[in-house]
């Protein structure tokens, strides 16, 4: 006759087990390496971050100041070589920024508020506009009255910085996306369709001016006259007008990646797109500026002493471009 083994009972069973779900929290707490988070504290502190997407760029004699998405306000006293990061209020984007004849700064929010900024860009109050209208691009004239300009071709007007606002509209079903004053009298505003109109007496009335080729839709402007100006758009398209709009030559471009930006220097005219593309302009050609080689779009920029553009873009890009010699001397 065999013997049988005693079978085990339950508990006996489960006895293991148990010690294993006891055990087994201090086995994984104990093999796992802290966590360290200096390195991400430490971005956290940088200015700037790659979570930036940066729309406009202004300067008044003191300062360089970016204004991007979630309402943030970078600023430089030293042409970009070191930034003060400010974060205004809101996650409403920045979309346009401009700086008044007082030194002060105005930026337009994508929730239809002119933020009005002082001159060394530390402190910045919020003025709504009455309009329904999405607003799309703002300027400051020279007479220091706020603009801002946008959906069913409407744009608003404040005389006494932000406390109240006169609205007006050229009745037509297109959005307004560029407004520049050149001097006290001069203003251009270029809109979807094609659309372009011209005022030479402050923006107290304007009129039709031709219209772009094609209906073409304007990303960027920029006139020197009421006469001259520059378009740019989709497809490294950049047309170029002598006659206030009356007729457009196609200007020739190294590149097929949509043009943002325009900056305008007595050192010459430069054109911003995407895919971090910079061009100068040399007689009625365009040509590449040399970039590093990143996908991302640049939108923004300004002169900066020495022969160098200061640019601005998306993931927190912003770079020093040095102007080649040839186009430096062709720009004299």
């Amino acid at each position: 006759m065999f013997d049988t083994p005693l079978r085990p009972s339950r508990r006996a069973r489960l006895r293991p087990l148990f010690l294993t779900l006891a055990v087994s929290p201090w086995l994984l707490t104990g093999c796992e390496a802290p966590l360290n988070l200096q390195a991400v504290e430490t971005q956290r502190e940088q200015p700037l971050q790659r979570t930036d997407f940066f729309q406009a760029m202004a300067a008044n004699t003191q300062l360089t100041v970016l204004a991007g998405n979630a309402g943030v306000i970078l600023s430089s006293a030293d042409n970009g070589a070191s930034w003060q990061r400010l974060q205004l209020p809101t996650n409403a984007s920045l979309i346009d920024l401009d700086y008044c004849p007082d030194q002060s700064f105005i930026a337009l929010s994508f929730d239809n508020q002119i933020w009005h900024g002082s001159a060394d860009a530390t402190e910045w109050t919020a003025y709504p506009m009455p309009s329904s209208e999405q607003m799309m691009t703002a300027a400051c004239a020279p007479d220091g009255s706020w603009w801002a300009a946008g959906g069913f071709s409407t744009w608003q007007v404040s005389d006494d910085q932000g406390a109240s606002w006169q609205e007006d509209s050229l009745y037509e079903d297109a959005i307004l996306t560029n407004l520049q004053f050149i001097d006290e009298e001069q203003a251009v505003m270029l809109g979807e369709f094609g659309l372009m109109f011209t005022s030479d007496d402050g923006g107290q009335s304007w009129e039709p001016a031709g219209s772009l080729p094609d209906e073409f839709y304007p990303h960027a402007s920029h006139f020197n006259s009421l006469d001259q100006g520059w378009v740019g758009g989709l497809n490294g398209f950049i047309y170029h007008t002598r006659d206030g709009g009356e007729s457009w030559q196609r200007q020739s471009t190294p590149t097929e990646v949509p043009i943002f930006g325009f900056i305008n220097d007595a050192q010459g005219l430069f054109a911003l797109g995407d895919n971090a593309t910079v061009l100068g302009l040399e007689g009625q050609r365009w040509q590449a500026l040399p970039t590093p080689d990143q996908p991302l779009y640049l939108r923004t920029g300004r002169m900066l002493p020495n022969q160098q553009l200061l640019v601005a873009g998306g993931r927190g890009l912003v770079l020093s471009v040095d102007l080649p010699k040839a186009l430096a001397a062709s720009t004299d």
